[in-house]
């Protein structure tokens, strides 16, 4: 049997060279005399399929040596800086996450979007990036994780430009969806990678402080976004038919985070276990040695060499496959053939998810990752939507109603608010220069009255009658009139389009609910970061999930704004570490091969448990608490017996 291993012996003498492949020069010019170069087969070279056998006990052997490199390398400036960028590209995709619900106050009224249209708005941003998490994910694992996580946040960043200037709803809607596919990729990969760089008893605490950053995108969004939107001279117009007003300024700043990340990666090495896994030996001992000599010289010991000059690492079947068939044909047939190659391949690494190794842990960590996400997004949309109904209700019991009122001659120039008027009689009378926020007339007559430069919100008239009236230059449309009679009533020039509420649409609430809920995580992220590696991942998640679930009973008690709030912070601050634990499992349960793509297909689902979580428990607001309580305890503990049932992956070097 032929070896199955491609072995690089690096030669370390004066200077940075690294050596050649076999043996010392002189014993191998021995060997090769007498014979052309190339019928030349030197030992270690591939040739041919290795046995499934030879390949595990080669990855085995890969893993171990990788380790020990990896400890050799130290964890120092070169981790750290890594940490930093990317921190940001998940600092990028918190950010992401509540974009669409700052912006959308405004943005309805600008791009007149209905209720309807903004439920699909808020949902597609989901959909984006469960479909980013599938797609990058699995490419992740065949062309690299700096690579995608390139390509995924320029995506990211190039939409979201395109979306503040997008006037229309369909654009706006297309370039979401695209930038969530975009900034759906770094989940998966931003793990993935940077695990690739810890040795194992940094894994599980370095991983968690990187969870950190997803709670300082959601801080860094509440802040910009309160700083921003209600400031609307920050915009600008181009006519009547190009308007940027500041939630488009916003939705910019927006994207700093993931600017600031993909210039970061720009001067980042690509993952040596991946290249090492892909056969790419020596761009992994050159990475390896940068990582080595960062490191030492930023502790004063630029004299430590790197002594490692062998790696063993298999070839598989796959490169050589890619490899063949892409040598043939023009260049359009050669690209079709790599692409097709590569989707199988993907697709091959995903169905291995289920294969006999790995078919129980990918099932366990499927629920886990559903029930968590189910829950959390669910609550995360409740809560908020609470708090809007109780201000709703209060709003409501404040209203005005007035009764069989007669008003003549009498000129209307202050705003109406929270008011009904009922079988009222309006004759002469005139209404300019003014704004109606929830008023509702019924069964009432105006006659001979004229209105002017009008702005309404919510308001109707229902059953009236109006005779002899002009309606100037206002926002009264038809559908404002249900059930009216019109005689000899004119409609002249009348605003056109959407406008913005410039007072009361951007309720300070929604910002301070999403900024403390975001703060409150930061407890719960350095408690689980300083005792992952002592208590567990295992015993993290299901304790925290459990918790969670003992938290909601809670909410029977959310009455008023402040208890809601209060019991936000105390969810979310209790759940994150639940959230750190299974991010750090699902990162050492899979082998390299395999981590970003079972990432991405666990992340996927995560993002489809969101959307049904949230649609779901937003059905409930206002007509019961009980079903939302009730199901995301079930979810919970659900996910929390399932936790316990997981290996303890501490001591598990990365396969």
């Amino acid at each position: 049997m032929a070896d199955p291993y491609q072995n690089n012996v690096y030669h370390q003498g004066g200077g940075d060279s690294y050596g050649t492949y076999g043996e010392e020069e002189d014993a191998a010019s021995d060997v090769t005399e007498g014979h052309d170069e190339e019928d030349q087969m030197y030992e270690g070279e591939y040739q041919g399929i290795p046995h499934p056998d030879e390949v595990k006990a080669a990855q085995r052997e890969l893993s171990e040596q990788y380790e020990d490199i990896m400890e050799d390398c130290g964890h120092g400036k070169f981790q750290w800086t890594l940490f930093m960028v990317l921190g940001l590209a998940l600092m990028a995709d918190g950010v992401e996450c509540f974009v669409v619900a700052f912006v959308l106050p405004s943005a309805e009224k600008d791009l007149c979007l209905s209720n309807a249209d903004k439920g699909i708005l808020g949902l597609i941003v989901f959909l984006g990036m469960m479909v980013g998490a599938f797609v990058w994910g699995g490419l992740a694992d065949k062309i690299g994780r700096r690579r995608c996580l390139i390509v995924a946040l320029a995506i990211n960043c190039v939409f979201t430009f395109l979306s503040s200037f997008a006037q229309g709803y369909g654009f706006f809607l297309f370039f979401r969806l695209f930038s969530g596919m975009g900034i759906g990729g770094t989940v998966p990969i931003v793990y993935s990678y940077f695990s690739e760089f810890l040795q194992m008893d940094k894994r599980g605490e370095h991983l968690s402080w990187l969870c950190m950053f997803w709670m300082i995108g959601g801080i860094y969004a509440s802040f910009t976004a309160w700083g921003i939107i209600p400031r609307y001279g920050w915009g600008f117009s181009m006519g009547t038919e190009f308007q940027f007003h500041s939630w488009r300024v916003f939705v910019l700043v927006a994207a700093l985070p993931a600017i600031a990340s993909l210039v970061g990666l720009m001067f980042m090495p690509e993952s040596p276990r991946f290249l090492l896994e892909t056969a790419k030996h020596d761009e992994a001992w050159m990475i390896l040695k940068q990582v080595h000599d960062t490191n030492w010289r930023a502790k004063g010991q630029p004299e430590k060499v790197f002594t490692v000059t062998h790696i063993k690492a298999p070839k598989t079947a796959e490169d050589e496959f890619i490899e063949i068939q892409s040598a043939t044909g023009t260049a359009v047939q050669r690209w079709a053939v790599r692409s097709l190659t590569l989707c199988k391949l993907v697709l091959r690494n995903v169905v291995s998810l289920v294969s006999a190794e790995l078919r129980f842990a990918t099932l366990f960590m499927a629920i886990i990752w559903f029930c968590m996400a189910f829950s959390y997004y669910g609550l995360s949309v409740w809560f908020p939507d609470m708090i809007k109904h109780l201000q709703y209700e209060e709003y409501e019991s404040k209203v005005k109603v007035f009764h069989k009122e007669r008003v003549e001659r009498f000129h209307f120039n202050f705003s109406l608010e929270n008011q009904i008027h009922k079988e009222g009689e309006y004759i002469n009378d005139k209404f300019t220069n003014i704004e109606m926020k929830s008023v509702k007339f019924e069964d009432s007559l105006f006659e001979d009255c004229y209105f002017e430069n009008i702005k309404s919100t919510d308001t109707v008239f229902e059953n009236c009658t109006l005779r002899s009236s002009v309606f100037y230059n206002t926002d009264l449309w038809e559908e404002k009139f249900i059930d009216c009679k019109m005689e000899n009533t004119s409609f002249l020039h009348n605003k056109r389009g959407c406008h913005l509420d410039t007072v009361e649409e951007n309720d300070v609430l929604i910002y301070l609910v999403s900024f403390l809920g975001s703060l409150a995580v930061l407890p719960g992220n350095i408690i689980s970061a300083l005792f992952m590696e002592k208590i567990g991942r295992v015993k993290i998640i299901g304790g925290s999930m459990l918790i969670s679930a003992g938290c909601t009973i809670f909410l029977f008690l959310s009455f008023s704004q402040a208890a809601i709030i209060a019991l936000q912070c105390l969810f979310c601050g209790v759940s994150v570490a639940a959230w750190n634990g299974i991010q750090v499992v699902t990162v050492e349960l899979y082998p390299t091969s395999k981590r970003a793509t079972a990432f991405g297909v666990l992340n996927a689902l995560c993002k489809l448990a969101a959307v049904l979580g949230s649609s779901i428990f937003a059905s409930f607001v206002g007509i019961t608490k009980a079903m939302p309580i009730l199901l995301s305890f079930t979810a919970l503990v659900c996910g929390g017996v399932v936790a316990l049932k997981l290996p303890d992956t501490r001591e598990k070097i990365l396969q």
